[in-house]
């Protein structure tokens, strides 16, 4: 099924773009969700509306999970199901900025088979199907090579770097940047222009789920904090952080994280 999905899947993500283009950032109108979830914009909510009919009436039999519709148990009896993020970056959205991403998968038994993460406003089409290789725009994409993490451009957020959370109180040396989309951060380490990136906080699946095939289809290697494979579609559809690179550079932080520290709260 992933060759036959990832059309499907970029045919939502083209519209899904058309329909948050109408939309002028800071104009749109925006609300915090209740209980600290963050803000949603009305573009967030038309574009989920757009891809929840669009994509259950071609795939009848999949469960649904994004972050604008209230989730349902019932997911959890299906084989097959899309994880959707319809605005990754919000908050970047409702700024102006056009750093933001539309995230949409499939995932079956817990593994993701079809992703594509877009940026409208960039023009970047990223796709990846199991087993086929991942793309920018329709060009293969590989993970970076390097080996030495002190001189890696890394994307995290600055509480990631907390001493409490790397052994011997000191995250290891690397170039730190940052980029508002989580999806966004996921896919410039698939195209190799980063080497790494990690959060350490817990992340949402329609966050990570796109992402996710995007890197091991490049030749990258992403798990959670611990160096756990990530599964989704899960009850509670939250991951223990991720981290994510290249072999080498995956394996140097997880080397330097300390196992015993406690999550954080911010990106």
């Amino acid at each position: 099924m992933p060759a036959t999905d990832l059309p499907l899947l970029v045919k939502a993500a083209e519209l899904a773009g058309d329909i948050a283009c109408r939309f002028t950032g800071p104009e749109a109108r925006s609300w915090d969700k209740p209980g600290g979830a963050g803000p949603v914009t009305e573009a967030d909510l038309a574009v989920n509306a757009m891809l929840e009919d669009m994509l259950q009436k071609a795939r009848p039999g999949y469960g649904w999970l994004s972050e604008e519709t209230e989730d349902s148990a019932a997911r959890l009896s299906r084989d097959r199901v899309f994880i959707i993020d319809p605005i990754d970056g919000t908050r970047s959205f409702a700024q102006g900025s056009r750093t933001w991403a539309h995230s949409i998968a499939v995932a079956e038994k817990g593994v993701v088979t079809a992703a594509v993460i877009y940026l409208p406003q960039r023009e970047l089409m990223y796709t990846a199907a199991k087993g086929q290789g991942a793309a920018c725009n329709g060009a293969p994409i590989r993970v970076s090579s390097a080996l030495d993490l002190s001189i890696t451009e890394v994307l995290a957020a600055k509480p990631n770097l907390h001493a409490h959370h790397w052994l011997g109180g000191t995250p290891p040396a690397f170039i730190r940047s940052y980029r508002p989309s989580l999806a966004y951060r996921l896919a410039k380490v698939a195209d190799g222009r980063f080497g790494a990136m990690l959060t350490l906080r817990p992340s949402w699946e329609w966050d990570i789920a796109a992402g996710d095939l995007l890197l091991r289809e490049a030749g990258g290697t992403i798990t959670d904090r611990t160096g756990t494979p990530l599964r989704f579609n899960n009850p509670a559809p939250r991951l223990n952080g991720v981290v994510a690179g290249g072999s080498a550079l995956h394996r140097a932080l997880l080397d330097a994280l300390d196992p015993d520290s406690p999550g954080i709260t911010g990106h």
